[in-house]
């Protein structure tokens, strides 16, 4: 690994990136074919925030936040910092001085594969945080990292200027390149549902507006008026 910090990444447009986040995680996930999502053990440590930004991506070794400092540096408003270790450690790497910092250069939030600590002060500043863990347990500065290099993150590839959309349920990462595309197959997406959540709040059922019942009579589907029937059929 190379101990570097890259000063200038690309950024996907910042309309671009507002829209993503109001579609949120779900319709976004599924709207880019059901990939980037992190793994669901990174939670949100306080609930119903929801970011979008462009990942400030950090490498951190065990135990030591010192990358984090270096990333403050690099920020722009309107950044998410998006944080990895190079091997599981659950301490504390990211408290509420370090979220002052954050909210000083316009970050909009934090998403890290480890642990945070002071975890009553984010609500009350409003500084969003996604995480692996939540631990007292200190770091120290002693040993680099990276900031803005490709990282994995919850087992999900994440490059410097990606799109991070996270809200209650969790974390999706956009393709920067992608990033219009997949906001345009998620407005159309969202339009749909629309459509659907009006037929469903009439009382139509999903059988019927997903034209589900000749596959299930295709897959071998029976439906029988009793129990004797279905031990007859049974039998």
């Amino acid at each position: 690994m190379k101990t570097v910090a890259v000063k200038n990444i690309e950024r996907a447009n910042s309309e671009t990136i507002d829209a993503l986040g109001k579609l949120g995680v779900a319709t976004v996930h599924e709207a880019q074919g059901r990939i980037g999502y992190l793994k669901p053990y990174i939670r949100p440590v306080y609930p119903h925030a929801q970011i979008a930004g462009s990942a400030v991506t950090v490498l951190l070794q065990p135990g030591d936040n010192w990358m984090i400092h270096v990333a403050m540096e690099l920020c722009q408003p309107g950044d998410v910092l998006i944080a990895a270790c190079t091997a599981d450690c659950d301490s504390g790497f990211f408290g509420d001085l370090l979220a002052e910092s954050a909210m000083a250069r316009g970050v909009r939030g934090l998403v890290i594969e480890g642990g945070v600590r002071d975890t009553a002060s984010f609500q009350d500043m409003g500084f969003p945080v996604w995480s692996k863990a939540v631990s007292a347990q200190g770091t120290v500065k002693e040993t680099l990292g990276a900031v803005n290099i490709p990282i994995v993150c919850a087992g999900q590839v994440v490059n410097p200027g990606d799109v991070v959309v996270a809200d209650d349920d969790g974390v999706v990462i956009v393709d920067r390149q992608d990033a219009e595309k997949v906001l345009k197959k998620g407005l159309e997406r969202e339009r749909k549902e629309a459509e659907k959540r009006a037929m469903f709040a009439e009382g139509t059922l999903g059988l019927d507006i997903y034209n589900m019942r000749p596959r299930l009579q295709e897959k071998g589907l029976v439906y029988l008026d009793n129990l004797e029937e279905y031990f007859q059929f049974k039998g």
